[in-house]
């Protein structure tokens, strides 16, 4: 076991550290990382063991340090790619806040917000299943769900009287009944979904390899064929696994909440109007909706 300060990573001008975190405190109820000071822990499968590492941020330098796992290369490299994807480091914010200032709804949002970026899932299996749980209910509520299912059926390990849990693996969730999530308040119906989502990663018909290399369009097309996936779902799992900039879910509730308070309107936007302000957004769908979030 190999303990210590081990990678460390320069973070772009546009990035707040703080604002991320805020984002990843947001429910009491979240079990797949823990917030400890101005930190966050994390637990990980890497070839089938099991690392956790905490990201902390020093000097415009994101410090990653393990707790628990063999740093070899390998978890150096998967720990990298995962701590790159959950904080969106790559993506160059430069363009979008150029547009976003000459804009009406968004200006004062990014000012106020500056730093600010899409905290990813880098896990699509998770990503999907969480998109699933959270349809048609609140959002604590999805997080209830979400607890329940990871502590009955993820991975977990113990540092310091501390408990890290992993999130069930598709293999483990596609030999379930819905009968065994039903108990934990499943509607039959989200049972059916995630298992059957499972089913389809086990038998690697669906993989984040697969999805990577697609058009929008494409990814898009394909998350869809699996039952369960609508489109809301699939452009939640594009946005948040894969960073499409322009992935956007159009018919979401909150963006259309975000346009009626900041645009003072009497009622919700008609999609139509949705699609009118997107049109100034080309490209950078994905950020306008983040920012729109973060609004409410």
């Amino acid at each position: 076991m190999h303990m210590g300060k081990l990678l460390s990573f320069s973070t772009p001008k546009e990035f707040s550290f703080e604002l991320c975190l805020s984002f990843l405190k947001r429910s009491p109820r979240e079990v797949l990382h823990r917030i400890e000071g101005e930190t966050v822990v994390k637990a990980l499968y890497v070839e089938d063991d099991i690392v956790v590492f905490r990201v902390g941020n020093r000097d415009d330098k994101l410090e990653v340090d393990f707790l628990i796992g063999d740093s070899t290369p390998i978890v150096q490299e998967k720990v990298s790619e995962y701590v790159r994807d959950w904080f969106d480091l790559t993506t160059d914010l430069k363009p979008f806040y150029t547009m976003a200032r000459k804009d009406d709804l968004l200006k004062a949002l990014v000012k106020k917000y500056y730093g600010y970026r899409i905290v990813g899932q880098p896990d699509l299996f998770e990503s999907i299943v969480w998109a699933v749980l959270g349809q048609q209910i609140n959002l604590q509520f999805a997080y209830t769900l979400k607890q329940r299912f990871v502590e009955q059926f993820g991975g977990s390990v113990m540092i310091n009287d501390q408990k890290y849990f992993l999130f069930p693996s598709p293999e483990v969730v596609a030999n379930l009944s819905a009968d065994q999530l039903l108990p934990l308040q499943f509607s039959r119906q989200k049972a059916a979904y995630t298992i059957g989502i499972a089913q389809v990663f086990a038998e690697n018909k669906l993989s984040k390899e697969k999805i990577k290399s697609l058009s929008l369009l494409k990814a898009k097309e394909e998350l869809m064929k699996v039952k369960g996936i609508g489109n809301w779902t699939a452009n939640y799992a594009l946005m948040k696994t894969f960073h499409y900039p322009d992935a956007f879910p159009l018919e979401d509730a909150g963006v259309h909440n975000a346009i009626k308070n900041l645009m003072n309107l009497k009622s919700k936007p008609s999609l139509d109007k949705v699609r009118r302000i997107y049109k100034k957004y080309k490209g950078w769908e994905a950020y306008a909706t983040l920012y729109l979030w973060k609004s409410l």
